[in-house]
């Protein structure tokens, strides 16, 4: 299997009534760089864009990625260059990208061109920025990519937020992890754009240190809560359904979190997010872990706190 990594830059419109809702950000480059499953770095693609929709540059964009608009207008369309950087990708693949939002990005300019999907249900993919922080920090923390590359003294020669120098130094991060920390991959990260529609399609899986669901699209929020593996707390070790020491509450009707107590295992922390589905609906992500009795005393305090502000709206 080869791992692409890859890096996007796109633009946007500079005012509000240039935006298109459709496609709010253009991608206008691909760097991509593969490495085998031994960790060696085998292959580059790279090529710029020319822009269909933004003609031109956002000032931000202008000053952060040094492309001028005059680079991009000899460039192909976004949809041959697309078409030749999968075909380059082959089939036994995996992305990583440093953060989430690159692939985000390239579905939605793939949706937008008509361009078959990538997949048609979530697939797993690795988040190098996560797994630095899973490898050398504290699991929570993210950093940005030319922290990570200080980190660990690897040299620099070109400059930063251009795709292709982003994505090789992205790929000598996640080189590193490889050699030194290879157990970190087993920590994938689950692409949503096209969530699950049917519950066969659902994701569960262990890690670690906890458990996640991504649930099928529901209509409505209150057919996802009125579903009983959404709402239940089950423990995701001996598989035993919990009594809840605390029901779903929230601060900003987003998250939602319970409390559950295996007596096996121990206390149980979940959160609920709640994400609407690009083609209507709403699904579900649960995370399930085990937390100290000092998280557990936060998490009640949390609680106390969602009660005193529902009982302030009511008066």
């Amino acid at each position: 299997m080869n791992y692409i990594v890859l890096d996007l830059e796109w633009n946007q419109g500079s005012r509000e009534n240039e935006r298109d809702e459709k496609l709010p950000f253009e991608i206008i480059e691909i760097g991509a760089v593969k490495v085998n499953s031994a960790g060696e770095i085998t292959d580059e693609f790279c090529e710029l864009i020319k822009p269909a929709i933004y003609h031109e540059m956002h000032r931000i964009t202008e000053q952060l990625i040094h492309i001028q608009m005059d680079d991009l207008t000899a460039g192909r369309p976004f949809p041959s260059v697309c078409r030749d950087f999968l075909q380059w990708c082959g089939e036994d693949r995996m992305f990583c990208t440093w953060g989430t939002l690159d692939l985000v990005e390239l579905q939605r300019n793939m949706e937008y061109y008509e361009i078959p999907p990538l997949s048609e249900v979530p697939f797993a993919y690795l988040d190098i920025q996560k797994l630095f922080s899973i490898a050398y920090e504290d699991r929570r923390t993210r950093r940005n990519l030319e922290f990570a590359t200080d980190y660990l003294g690897i040299l620099k020669q070109e400059p930063f937020h251009r795709a292709i120098s982003d994505a090789y130094y992205t790929a000598k991060v996640f080189t590193y992890v490889l050699a030194r920390k290879p157990e970190v991959i087993r920590n994938v990260s689950y692409d949503v754009y096209h969530p699950p529609k049917t519950r066969e399609q659902e994701v569960r899986v262990v890690f670690d240190t906890y458990a996640k669901y991504i649930s099928r699209v529901f209509e409505s929020k209150k057919e996802a809560f009125a579903d009983k593996e959404v709402s239940s707390s089950k423990c995701y070790l001996c598989h035993k359904n919990l009594r809840k020491k605390m029901k779903w509450f929230t601060l900003n009707n987003k998250h939602y979190y319970c409390l559950a107590c295996c007596g096996q295992h121990g206390y149980i922390k979940y959160k609920l997010r709640l994400q609407k589905a690009n083609d209507g609906g709403a699904f579900v992500v649960k995370t399930s872990r085990f937390i100290t009795e000092k998280e557990k005393e936060e998490l009640i305090a949390r609680k106390e706190h969602a009660d005193e502000m529902k009982k302030r709206r009511k008066h």
